[in-house]
């Protein structure tokens, strides 16, 4: 078992991190929300890649799992700061980036930030501009009041305890949208969503799929399967996934 690694990001953030492997283009996975590098896809993954001698980094945003900060200290430009300064810090030359849940967002806006240096992306349950199409269209006249007076409000969760979701997630999370703009992705893409999930919707799949542009774009939706996405079956699928995403790329 690998030691975890540190380093200082240039917000003064420090982020906890796994890398192994020589082979390009490395392989980058992100997270999801709340969830941290030590999680199922991420290890499986991380197995996947050490077997090939595949370059592969899996790294845990702030305030969450070993990184440094409070979790309800953190919004979506924060932890997009902390994976544009883990992949500047810690990889050089291609990415393939896989982005489970949150992380699908964070991959999107990576694609958005540094287009030149993604070669490829593998989403599994992608969750892009949930804050404000999932939190905030949802919530009650109420819950956005609390928001103005208290400044956050707690949502239960279906894998953990509850999610304290504030204004400033709510707010910060506008400025990171990557539905409502043209979305480019000139790369090999396989979005992989389960029927059964109940944080993440088809319709959001399959909106997502619409909207984004590129010339080498599938979704794949697995009947039965949760928001985890992690069963064999799942896993296998990812891991196909991501070798037909790097034949191509």
């Amino acid at each position: 078992m690998s030691i975890t690694q540190f380093f200082d990001s240039p917000q003064g953030r420090r982020i906890a991190y796994h890398k192994s492997g020589t082979a390009q283009p490395t392989v980058v996975f992100l997270g999801g929300l709340k969830s941290d590098m030590e999680g199922t896809k991420a290890i499986h993954l991380e197995q996947w890649a050490k077997a090939r001698g595949q370059a592969f980094l899996r790294f845990d945003y702030s305030g969450h799992g070993e990184s440094s900060g409070q979790f309800e200290e953190g919004c979506i430009g924060d932890w997009h700061q902390d994976t544009l300064a883990a992949v500047e810090a810690l990889t050089a030359g291609p990415l393939i980036v896989v982005g489970s849940s949150m992380g699908g967002w964070q991959a999107l806006l990576l694609a958005r930030a540094i287009p030149e240096r993604i070669a490829g992306m593998v989403t599994i349950a992608a969750a892009p501009d949930f804050t404000e199409d999932g939190y905030w269209a949802s919530f009650t006249d109420a819950q956005k009041q609390a928001l103005e007076d208290v400044g956050h409000v707690e949502l239960p969760s279906d894998y953990m305890e509850p999610y304290i979701i504030t204004k400033r997630m709510i707010e910060d999370g506008r400025q990171h949208l990557v539905l409502r703009a043209p979305l480019h992705m000139p790369f090999p893409v396989r979005f992989l969503q389960g029927t059964e999930d109940t944080a993440v919707t088809t319709e959001t799949a399959i909106r997502l799929l619409d909207h984004a542009e590129g010339p080498d774009m599938r979704l794949t939706l697995v009947k039965g399967a949760d928001h985890r996405f992690s069963d064999d079956e799942c896993l296998t699928l990812i891991e196909k996934s991501l070798e037909k995403v790097l034949a191509r790329g």
